[in-house]
């Protein structure tokens, strides 16, 4: 088990979409990981957007960044949520200072967009967002997954196999 001795957090809010939360949660922790689930409140179950519950162990404000190996940001519609809260953006800025992975699928990018962490970065996301991350000062590519450093990014859903793999393949670094 490659990622036996490694702590991973995941964020969530409401209406978070299911699959980009619980693929690479389940896939890293098949490996051996520890993987946390924060949210603004210890111990609120959040509901994705279709339906299935994610329970945080953890509030932003009780962990601290320097604590964990990485961070898993899904997407839905939780991104505009979770990017309004300081702590998130305080967390991401200091995993980003660390050089430590990143994961974003999505709508995700929303997050990385407002902790400022994107000049200059090679990503991917939901086309939707394409104009938000160019805007961010991001190089934007149509690709399942994206690796530039430490931040690996993904587009939606069905890229969910090689995005988990290559974030688990960037933690076991």
């Amino acid at each position: 088990m490659r990622l036996q001795e490694k702590k991973v957090m995941a964020i969530v809010d409401d209406e978070f979409e299911d699959l980009e939360l619980w693929y690479p949660v389940m896939r890293l922790r098949e490996e051996g990981a520890t993987v946390h689930l924060i949210g603004n409140e210890k111990g609120k179950t959040y509901i994705g957007k279709y339906g299935v519950p994610a329970t945080s162990e953890f509030a932003y404000q009780d962990v601290k960044a320097q604590e964990y190996d990485g961070i898993l940001v899904p997407g839905g519609w939780a991104p505009d949520k979770l990017r309004r809260y300081e702590e998130v953006l305080t967390i991401v800025k200091e995993m980003d200072k660390d050089q430590k992975p990143i994961g974003q699928i999505c709508h995700a990018g929303w997050v990385l967009i407002s902790a400022k962490i994107l000049e200059g970065k090679k990503v991917t996301s939901t086309p939707g967002i394409r104009d938000d991350m160019e805007n961010a000062g991001a190089v934007w590519l149509d690709e399942a997954v994206v690796i530039d450093g430490h931040i690996i990014s993904s587009r939606r859903p069905p890229d969910l196999p090689p995005y988990a793999k290559a974030f688990a393949d960037a933690l076991a670094k």
